[in-house]
């Protein structure tokens, strides 16, 4: 078991982050820098600040970088708790973008575009240290380029971990553990939708626990509406990081935690018993498994946050946070 699941799954994963913090830290050096200053100037409606954040989460590849940001500039009072609603929403439509694509099964061509983007990278390094003396827009262009392809090296590691977990599909098959875990969600797909919250909260990626419901069902190990049931399991689990990022902090910060955590609450409960429609509905898009599921995530997360989105708009949300002042002592007699 240890060297035909564990192994692998282990050594998949690690490939998998690392191609996600590669990814993610050459996008944020590309638009990080201004995300802040963005966020701020794109959000005078919540509707607004979900289109902005959506586009944001998917350039950046990271919901957590925008929730983190979100978090401060309600802390610090430049956003109302309107705008910080519009902008969570967002970023779970954005979070579809990835699982879309490792739902295309791209992964055969991902050492290819590993070599590419790594030749890539080091012309434009080689260029940037020759044209130091270069105009500032051109060596801005140079400084674009390199972190163009250290991102997409990135995405072709992320294929890469993907391609080494689907390795484990056939000893699956022949484990007991995973057979009862199959018996108990044909039963009751909430067994699935325990699965995926508690994976995503033990390691912090919603997108990694996603990968491998596409895997798996892709692979004809698990059926797809167990999977779909994972990823709506997934999208709580991945609140244990808002809620983190928040403790401690001040009102303002945990009121956004708190709102990430009850919007994706509701949504789950609300999709939890149309689970059959959302497979039927992604199995119109694609025929091929993996793709359903990467669909039905697609489905319930913009779903969701239209249907949330004209809550934002109530009266109660349109103040900024309050300041948080320190409580004056008495005097001592």
């Amino acid at each position: 078991m240890f060297r035909d699941v564990v192994l692998p799954l282990l050594y998949g994963l690690l490939i998998f982050f690392g191609g996600m913090k590669l990814m993610e830290t050459a996008l944020q050096r590309m638009a990080g820098p201004m995300l802040a200053g963005w966020l701020g100037r794109a959000t005078s409606a919540p509707w607004k600040g979900m289109a902005f954040s959506a586009g944001a989460t998917a350039l950046l590849q990271s919901s957590t970088a925008v929730t983190v940001l979100t978090i401060g500039l309600a802390n610090a009072r430049l956003i109302t708790y309107g705008r910080t609603l519009g902008i969570i929403l967002g970023t779970n439509i954005g979070t579809c973008l990835t699982t879309e694509l490792v739902g295309l099964q791209i992964g055969r061509v991902s050492l290819p575009l590993l070599a590419l983007s790594l030749t890539g990278w080091a012309v434009f390094v080689v260029l940037g240290e020759r044209n130091q003396a270069a105009p500032e827009h051109t060596r801005r262009t140079l400084f674009t380029m390199q972190y163009s392809f250290l991102a997409s090296a990135g995405f072709a590691l992320v294929m890469t971990g993907i391609q080494v977990m689907q390795s484990i599909a056939v000893p699956l098959r022949s484990m007991g553990v995973f057979q009862w875990f199959l018996d108990r969600s044909a039963d009751s797909l909430w067994w699935g939708f325990l699965a995926g919250a508690c994976l995503t909260a033990l390691i912090h990626s919603s997108a990694a626990v996603i990968s491998m419901a596409i895997t798996l069902a892709a692979t004809g190990v698990l059926p797809v509406e167990i999977g779909i049931a994972i990823v709506i399991g997934s999208n709580v689990g991945t609140c244990i990081t808002a809620v983190i990022a928040a403790a401690g902090g001040a009102s303002a910060g945990k009121f956004v935690a708190a709102s990430h955590v009850v919007l994706n609450i509701a949504g789950a409960l609300l999709f939890m018993p149309l689970i059959g429609q959302l497979h039927a509905a992604s199995a119109w898009l694609s025929a091929d498994n993996g793709a359903q599921i990467a669909h039905a995530q697609t489905l319930f997360n913009v779903t969701s946050s239209l249907l949330a989105l004209p809550f934002c708009y109530l009266p109660i949300w349109h103040k900024k946070p309050p300041v948080s002042t320190p409580v004056a002592k008495s005097p001592v007699a």
